[in-house]
């Protein structure tokens, strides 16, 4: 009997004792089917690898909810716990199932594989390109404690391990055409222990270096799909007291997609804003130009306004001082149109400002809130604040449906497309532009008062996101 076969003849013999010491580590495994409900929406079609016995899978409460298991022991058990649910008994290294999923699920599995890379090879064919990867694996420096708990038996006892570091993962999802779009570390303390566990659980863990020793590696992969296309593309430019700049908007902005369609939101100006936009739209006729008002207050109902009636596949904010250069949009239409992220953020911060572009305080200000949101987000970002935002509009539609996790806390529109797209998982990528000083008009930010709403829904959103 060579190595594999020990291995699942070891997982048919422990079947039967499987949901006692479930039932014994019930916190730990609480948590980690909490975790997944907040990653994968509920209702969605989900996979999951290494079912065991199929708690987990039955946690995400999916529409269509399907596991694998090389255990035929662990199959018959899943069987009659779960009917709602499909189960087969498959191997993901000598995979027979053909079937797509939204979120596929491997939990504690790669530690007993043979061979992880051919595993991870062989989930492409289960993906769409929105599909998403989800391992949670042991925390390698964890090893000797683990080790400990299986010898006093307050853990199942396991095969022979791969200890794998999460650089070991990355690597392996790359060689197979994955991307990492986030790692997260939870799990301080894995025995309930009530003021302890919301202690180092729900906040401890969570802060920088502590993070480090979290007991369980949370990552989310995409795979990376290359098809070239060509789309339609809305440019929403919200507008208030920005009369000078109206005309530039569009004779600056180069062509590029299928089909460009430009919506002017107006916003209450007093300088003659929406006159100037609809004699834009006469002078320009030739080009596709919607023009309202918005019926609210606050960029952030005008640009949701502009999404409802855009009618582009690809939508982009460009705010209408133009201290993000029109010229640079090519930029981000193709980044997204080539994959390299679903959602596409501009960086102002890269390269030298004009000296009126910015004020210090300002440039502070977006300085510490692109390192707080790389540590809340668990993906880079280093300007949080640039106004020009660009992704699909059904993955828009995707963070619309969603919205009320978070609820309608954001005036300026900023942080709610950021924090939708980090809740459903979306790589964030950035476009560096450089950052121009205004030629009409003044800045409609406040330093201060902005600045402290900005840190109160920063924290909100640490609340939701981070420290859940």
């Amino acid at each position: 009997m060579n190595s594999k076969q020990k291995v699942k003849e070891y997982f048919n013999s422990i079947a039967s004792s499987r949901i006692k010491w479930k039932k014994r580590n019930r916190f730990y495994h609480k948590c980690i089917e909490k975790y997944y409900s907040l990653i994968i929406p509920k209702k969605s079609k989900v996979l999951e690898i290494g079912c065991g016995t199929g708690e987990l899978l039955n946690s995400t409460d999916p529409s269509y909810g399907a596991g694998i298991d090389f255990s035929t022991n662990m199959i018959s058990i899943a069987k009659e716990k779960f009917p709602d649910l499909i189960f087969y008994v498959d191997d993901i290294e000598d995979l027979k199932l053909d079937e797509k999923f939204d979120y596929i699920i491997l939990s504690d599995l790669l530690h007993i594989l043979w061979d992880v890379q051919a595993a991870l090879k062989n989930l492409r064919r289960l993906c769409y390109g929105h599909t998403r990867i989800i391992i949670s694996n042991y925390n390698f420096m964890w090893e000797p404690i683990l080790r400990f708990f299986e010898f006093i038996r307050l853990k199942q006892r396991s095969q022979n391990s791969n200890w794998l570091s999460h650089n070991d993962i990355f690597n392996l999802l790359e060689l197979e055409g994955f991307q990492v779009v986030k790692n997260e570390r939870k799990i301080l303390f894995p025995k309930y222990l009530p003021v302890i566990n919301f202690i180092f659980n729900k906040f401890i863990v969570n802060l920088p270096f502590f993070n480090y020793l979290g007991l369980v590696n949370f990552i989310t992969a995409r795979p990376i799909i290359y098809e070239k296309s060509d789309y339609s593309v809305s440019v929403i430019i919200p507008a208030r007291n920005e009369k000078g700049n109206i005309e530039n908007a569009i004779i600056r902005t180069p062509e590029f997609g299928k089909s460009q369609q430009f919506i002017f939101v107006e916003g209450n100006s007093q300088d003659g804003t929406y006159e100037e936009m609809k004699k834009v739209q006469k002078k320009y006729s030739g080009h596709d130009i919607l023009v309202f008002k918005q019926s609210g207050k606050g960029k952030g109902n005008a640009v949701r306004e502009g999404f409802e009636k855009a009618t582009g596949d690809i939508l982009m904010i460009l705010d209408a001082d133009l201290t993000t250069p029109p010229e640079d949009m090519p930029k981000f239409y193709e980044a997204l149109a080539n994959n390299r992220g679903e959602f596409i953020n501009g960086c102002r911060l890269v390269y030298p400002m004009e000296k009126q572009a910015m004020r210090f305080l300002n440039l502070l200000g977006n300085k510490f809130f692109g390192w707080f949101f790389s540590y809340l987000l668990g993906q880079r970002l280093k300007d949080t604040l640039c106004g020009t935002k660009v992704l699909f509009k059904k993955d828009y539609l995707k963070i619309k449906e969603n919205r009320s996790y978070f609820g309608n806390f954001d005036p300026f529109g900023d942080f709610d497309l950021l924090f939708g797209a980090a809740k459903l998982n979306m790589k964030i990528s950035e476009i560096i532009v450089r950052y121009r000083e205004r030629e009409y008009g003044t800045t409609q930010i406040s330093r201060f008062r902005h600045g402290w709403l900005l840190i109160k829904m920063s924290l909100f959103a640490a609340m939701k996101i981070k420290f859940k």
